[in-house]
């Protein structure tokens, strides 16, 4: 089936955001978040420069001519990922990710997949994104139910 590499590679960023999330949630809060972001980067930029060779010759200078722009678009996204998961894991939780996920879907698989890339989606991909939308509904009812 076609699914299994899509649904392996998504397994690896889970758990890849999984222990990020551990990580924003249980480090202690400073009064400024660039500081631990700053630090998660590096380890980040560190472990993939090491890793990079793995995946074959780097090529950074060819890399850098050919894609400069959108590494640049890719590392201020990346940068706002890293912002946002640490302002929602440290201030409301990791529970909260589920609205960061449904708004991915709706960023990512809509505006970024479909509109801009125009790539398919059909009338199940409408139907899981229908059901994204309902998720956020409960997510929101089940925190008003918290709070009574």
């Amino acid at each position: 089936m076609k699914i299994y590499g899509p649904l392996f590679f998504a397994l690896i960023a889970a758990i890849g955001n999984a222990m990020f999330a551990a990580g924003q949630k249980k480090a202690i809060a400073f009064e400024n978040p660039f500081t631990f972001i700053a630090l998660a980067a590096i380890v980040c930029v560190f472990l993939t420069v090491a890793t990079a060779p793995l995946f074959g010759q780097p090529h950074y200078s060819a890399v850098v001519k050919e894609n400069g722009w959108w590494a640049v678009l890719s590392g201020a996204g990346l940068f706002l990922t890293y912002l946002g998961f640490n302002l929602l894991y440290s201030k409301y939780g990791a529970s909260n990710y589920i609205l960061y996920a449904v708004l991915s879907i709706i960023t990512t698989s809509i505006i970024v997949g479909v509109v801009i890339f125009k790539e398919s989606f059909n009338t199940y991909h409408w139907l899981a994104f229908g059901s994204s939308i309902a998720t956020v509904a409960l997510f929101a009812m089940g925190n008003s139910v918290l709070k009574t």
